[in-house]
């Protein structure tokens, strides 16, 4: 695997570099060698970042983990990478596609069921119209993290959600 390792704000040590190696390369047992794993450490204030994403034909595998420490992070990082992977392999041969960044004995290799999503919940409600702003206070109002909400300006389903730093996001649906 060929590692691309780049740091914001944070000087990329070589123990950092052997740690990245080290652990990631765990994942060598599922990719050929030509496979490209591209690695960026950050640091914000107290929060070490890692963001490790890993192109796959036609996909991308990526996940990014943070603590308030970096070798924490990187071990992080690498558990979500292989569970991501075995759902994916599923992914390949259910649909019969074709692995070519992965080694054979990987996609042929019988794997524990994953467990299974299942809703255990539904639930109605009135979707009035709105607008984002009326939605954020309704949200605070329930003390929800979320709203779904009809926007009165758009006419379409929206999501409004908190973020932090009390501060808000508006998710829209692009067709």
């Amino acid at each position: 695997m060929k590692f691309t390792i780049s740091g914001k704000n944070i000087d990329v040590t070589d123990g950092l570099r052997n740690a990245i190696r080290d652990k990631l390369g765990k994942l060598e047992r599922y990719f050929t060698p030509e496979t490209e794993i591209i690695v960026t450490l950050s640091v914000e204030k107290e929060r070490q970042k890692i963001e490790v994403t890993i192109p796959v034909r036609g996909n991308i595998i990526r996940s990014e983990q943070v603590s308030n420490d970096m070798y924490v992070s990187i071990d992080l990082v690498e558990e979500v990478i292989e569970r991501q992977l075995r759902k994916y392999k599923e992914k390949i041969i259910d649909k019969q596609q074709e692995g070519s960044n992965f080694r054979k004995e990987f996609i042929e290799k019988e794997t524990e069921p994953l467990d299974e999503v299942k809703i255990i919940r539904t639930k109605h409600f009135d979707m009035k119209p709105m607008y984002p702003e009326d939605a954020c206070v309704q949200m605070e109002l329930l003390g929800h993290s979320f709203f779904v909400f009809y926007n009165a300006e758009t006419e379409q389903v929206n999501v409004v959600y908190k973020r932090k730093g009390n501060t808000y996001g508006l998710i829209e649906p692009e067709y």
